[in-house]
């Protein structure tokens, strides 16, 4: 997976966050808002956009985005970092493959008895 790639694909928006900040917050726009349109992709085959869609399904909207957002931070560029982490792991989380299972021989006590 080309991290780069992937990241020249998002679309961010910054809007006001609730919380803490007082004057400031009413003023700031530093709520980060992370935009991937994955069928768009060019960063991953099918069978990874099939595995992505089917992972992520409860997240993707009607028209086909990804949609996260960060307000944690005052500073705009932090959530900005934070939403394009969780971002990435997220990403990196539904890209792994199920290990198999192997079934377990059954214990000679239990043989026994």
């Amino acid at each position: 997976m080309d991290v780069e790639l992937l990241k020249s694909e998002l679309t961010y928006k910054f809007v006001r966050s609730s919380g803490s900040g007082g004057q400031h917050v009413n003023k700031v726009s530093s709520k980060a808002e992370l935009y991937f349109l994955l069928e768009n992709s060019s960063v991953f085959n099918e069978d990874e956009k099939l595995k992505l869609s089917d992972y992520l399904k409860n997240r993707i909207n009607k028209e086909g985005f990804f949609m996260m957002s960060c307000g944690e931070s005052r500073s705009q560029f932090r959530n900005k970092a934070i939403v394009t982490q969780r971002f990435l792991e997220l990403i990196e989380e539904g890209l792994k493959e199920e290990k198999e299972r192997k079934p377990t021989k059954i214990p000679k006590a239990v043989k026994r008895k």
